[in-house]
């Protein structure tokens, strides 16, 4: 099947026009949140509290968590949460390892919070189409992906019913479809979990970045606890995050001594 023909067989659950953001030392100041039962999405601000107290990826992160639920929950429950932060410094190319990001929920394997770090492009793309997290709560009813697109300043909960569930194959079919040049095809990420995770408790999330060299798109992991195994257990079948116009130009000044 064509990646037109894919495409156009999706339905739109949700959809949520933006405005763009303008990064401000390195926080859009502003997070997504998606509850995947109700088809509902809204974009919320970050506080200076958050910012204070729970600076980083890992902090933003366990914030929204801590403010989804009131009580000890299974992790297959509706209202677990996958939490998605790429933290300040993130897209930052003078900082070594800047492009990862963190992703918490409640483990499969340990029934308690489990965090996890993990590169790819994801997170830059994400915090660069005017988002300091992500976190998606609730259970859909059937397989959906959610794009979020810094192009466009949209995001949409659709359907997916003819694509892969396969990581490698699903990633290299969203770059494809959400690219509307070769050129864009590295401006595109894909979050993703195969059809393991849905038949194993450790399942893992899979983040995607495209390489020029192979002509592919290549998958970065975030292993621990069994994310993967949540993601699935949603129905989400994958994340895509685009962003161009308000991608950020870092330069590094070098003085000779």
């Amino acid at each position: 099947m064509e990646f037109a023909e894919m495409k156009a067989a999706h339905e739109v659950l949700a959809s949520l026009d933006y405005q763009s953001a303008k990064l401000s030392k390195g926080y859009a100041n502003r997070w997504l949140s998606v509850n995947l039962s109700e088809n509902r999405i809204e974009i919320n601000p970050v506080t200076k509290y958050m910012k204070d107290i729970f600076t980083g990826g890992k902090g933003f992160d366990l914030y929204l968590m801590w403010h989804a639920f009131k009580d000890a929950i299974a992790w297959d429950d509706p209202d677990n949460v996958i939490c998605i932060s790429p933290g300040p410094l993130c897209g930052t190319a003078a900082f070594s390892g800047a492009g990862k990001s963190l992703v918490t929920g409640i483990s499969p394997t340990t029934g308690s919070v489990m965090d996890c770090n993990v590169g790819g492009h994801f997170g830059p793309l994400l915090k660069f189409a005017g988002f300091d997290a992500l976190k998606i709560q609730g259970k859909a009813s059937r397989d959906v992906i959610l794009i979020v697109d810094g192009k466009l300043n949209r995001i949409t909960l659709e359907t997916a019913p003819h694509e892969a569930v396969n990581s490698v194959e699903l990633a290299d079919q969203l770059h494809h479809m959400y690219a509307d040049s070769t050129e864009e095809l590295q401006s595109v990420s894909v979050v993703s979990a195969g059809q393991g995770a849905e038949n194993t408790l450790i399942g893992c999330l899979n983040f995607s970045f495209y390489d020029w060299e192979r002509k592919t798109p290549r998958l970065k992991q975030a292993g621990r606890g069994g994310l993967g195994t949540v993601f699935r257990n949603k129905k989400l079948k994958a994340l895509v995050a685009k962003s161009l116009s308000n991608r950020p130009r870092w330069t590094i000044s070098v003085q000779a001594p």
